[in-house]
């Protein structure tokens, strides 16, 4: 299973373009949302690895405790995340148009 974060990337103009090749080339809120998805993705195998642990069910405690630090960082990164658009958004709200 592939837990790998996916960059954000910026576009000009509207947040949903095509490149060249046809491709959909994601908006920063299917990026956030995809984020959003693979953290609910190591949350939940951290859970179960966890829970197969305490169960008895041969869990080894490394891997473990691996899955729960990955879910660990992941939500401390989406928190960082949230704190940054919060930021942004409470910038904005501030600027005289």
């Amino acid at each position: 299973m592939n837990h790998s974060i996916t960059p954000v990337r910026s576009t000009p103009g509207a947040s949903e373009t095509t490149r060249t090749s046809g491709a959909r080339e994601w908006g920063f809120v299917e990026t956030l949302r995809g984020a959003m998805d693979q953290m609910n993705q190591l949350q939940g195998s951290a859970e179960d690895k966890v829970g197969a642990l305490l169960e008895g069910g041969g869990m080894d405690v490394h891997s473990a405790m691996i899955a729960v630090e990955k879910a660990d960082l992941s939500f401390e990164l989406m928190m960082q995340v949230r704190n940054k658009i919060v930021q942004a958004y409470q910038e904005i709200s501030r600027m005289q148009f």
